[in-house]
């Protein structure tokens, strides 16, 4: 019979060390809290972009916030080690985590009503402190802000990933294995899509499902005459998505004041004006709420 714990002296009699044995009972309460955290979580989904620079953070944050004000108790999660954003896009830049929940575990932000916000700058000294990490580093930090974090009963955990198919989006694949799935955000000009691509089929190879695709800055209406500007052009999500055969979620268009937004920490979808864009993000979480649904 396996014992609980080890004589330090004599050693374990199942794996043979004292060493040994305090490692494989420390994986075991890890992989225990992880499981409690993740059961406690209705859906998963996670935002993924073959490139940089196509808002994907913006997408991500405003998704989590409209969700949150439909009424579902929500997290983020923003998972890129090296260039947090969601802070400064939440209004809780600045911010320190500290411990203190159940168990002693991370007290998540809470920016919002049934919002709930982790991310690696409530770990950094101030916003221009780099983290200079490799690959397993990462993936520990990863698996800390899943299972020593106190998110409680969640409705949806809105994972947003660094750009590209690399270590970040990798390790939440695999510590995340019953995610509902993807969804991808890209911009409609070709050099966006040749990369969203590649990022379809990452999640593909991972059995990783995909809700679908979401066309960011998808042309802008002109403040003057009101006529509609393709600014990167248009389209092409739409048709990457008929091409892999993933579902299309939406088009967004672009609004000026939108940097505004994030830059003063208010997500656009909470502003009281009522416009394009808004009603954009509208149609895209209705349907995502469809394609989680299903």
């Amino acid at each position: 019979m396996a014992k609980d714990s080890c004589d330090k002296d004599s050693g374990c009699s199942t794996c043979g060390s004292a060493s040994d044995c305090d490692a494989k009972l420390k994986q075991e309460h890890e992989d225990r809290l992880l499981r409690e955290t993740l059961a406690a979580i209705r859906h998963k989904i996670f935002i993924l972009s073959g490139k940089g620079g196509v808002g994907k953070s913006t997408v991500a944050v405003n998704l989590a916030a409209a969700l949150a004000a439909r009424g579902y108790e929500t997290g983020i999660l923003d998972i890129d080690i090296h260039g947090p954003n969601v802070s400064k896009m939440l209004g809780i830049e600045g911010w320190t985590l500290s411990a203190g929940g159940r168990e002693n575990k991370l007290t998540p932000f809470r920016p919002f009503p049934h919002l709930k916000a982790i991310s690696m700058a409530g770990l950094l000294p101030d916003s221009d402190s780099p983290v200079i990490w490799r690959g397993p580093l990462k993936m520990g930090a990863i698996r800390q802000f899943l299972q020593d974090v106190d998110w409680g009963a969640l409705d949806f955990l809105i994972v947003d990933s660094p750009p590209g198919t690399g270590d970040e989006p990798l390790s939440i694949a695999q510590l995340v294995p019953e995610a509902d799935g993807a969804v991808i955000v890209t911009t409609p000009q070709e050099v966006a899509l040749l990369d969203s691509r590649k990022c379809v089929n990452f999640a593909k190879k991972l059995n990783l499902p995909v809700l679908g695709i979401i066309e960011n800055m998808s042309g802008m209406r002109c403040p003057h005459c009101d006529g509609f500007i393709p600014l990167f052009s248009q389209g092409g999500g739409e048709k990457a998505a008929g091409e892999l055969d993933v579902p299309f979620l939406g088009a967004l268009p672009i609004a000026p004041d939108m940097p505004e937004h994030c830059d003063r920490g208010q997500p656009y979808v909470l502003s009281d004006e009522q416009n394009e864009l808004k009603g954009a993000f509208e149609k895209v979480v209705k349907q995502l709420l469809e394609a989680v649904e299903k």
